[in-house]
């Protein structure tokens, strides 16, 4: 089966991962459908890809991010793929992160991509695919990102629970460790200053091998 046409919600699209790779599978013919928490630049980046539909959400409203697939399979006729890129970062010891702020990295960088995942899985259809963004942070914790750390770490094992309980229903679930890149993400972290982290890999070539070309692939395989 041909990806030419295929319907892809982009959760995350207003974030520098998940415009890249709404951009890239646009290019490619995709009917992409986009989700986004900053309602202007969502606007924006819809018009720049020829008018898709797109959907403000906000991370801490989880039953809000389980909707996102159904939406999406509404207004596309159908859904294949769901990429999730949400995430922010968190730095300071494991004793100078607040628990707010523990809560916030837990909710945002766990909780919300595991809530429009468990959305996604009624609603795809067969052969379907899933990918979610966590990081080459969940293989190599570091120090003064303990929260951080902790958050993707759930959500990575919790996609590789997920991937095998799905295989029945012919869905594949893909945890996209992607490498530190230079997108400014680190930033505009929640708590705490952002350590030396060196120079990040080139966004676009990332997003494109990690993430747009597995996801295809995917759906060419079906």
């Amino acid at each position: 089966m041909g990806v030419v046409g295929a319907g892809v919600l982009v959760v995350g699209a207003t974030g520098a991962i998940g415009g890249l790779a709404a951009g890239q599978l646009t290019e490619r013919g995709i009917a992409t459908a986009l989700a986004g928490r900053d309602r202007h630049r969502l606007e924006k980046r819809a018009a720049a890809l020829g008018g898709r539909p797109r959907r403000v959400f906000d991370a801490y409203d989880l039953n809000g991010c389980a909707r996102l697939a159904p939406w999406a399979a509404g207004v596309l006729g159908g859904l294949d793929a769901v990429v999730v890129a949400v995430g922010v970062a968190g730095f300071g010891s494991v004793a100078e992160v607040s628990d707010a702020s523990a809560e916030h990295l837990l909710t945002v960088n766990a909780l919300a991509p595991m809530a429009v995942v468990r959305g996604s899985l009624g609603v795809l259809s067969p052969g379907g695919v899933v990918a979610v963004v966590t990081g080459e942070i969940v293989d190599r914790p570091a120090r003064g990102m303990g929260d951080y750390a902790a958050a993707k770490s759930a959500l990575a094992a919790w996609l590789g629970v997920a991937g095998r309980e799905v295989r029945r229903e012919a869905l594949q679930v893909m945890d996209v460790r992607m490498p530190h890149l230079d997108t400014g993400f680190a930033a505009r972290a929640v708590v705490g200053t952002v350590p030396a982290l060196g120079p990040g890999a080139d966004p676009a070539e990332a997003v494109r091998e990690h993430l747009v070309v597995p996801v295809l692939d995917a759906l060419d395989r079906r």
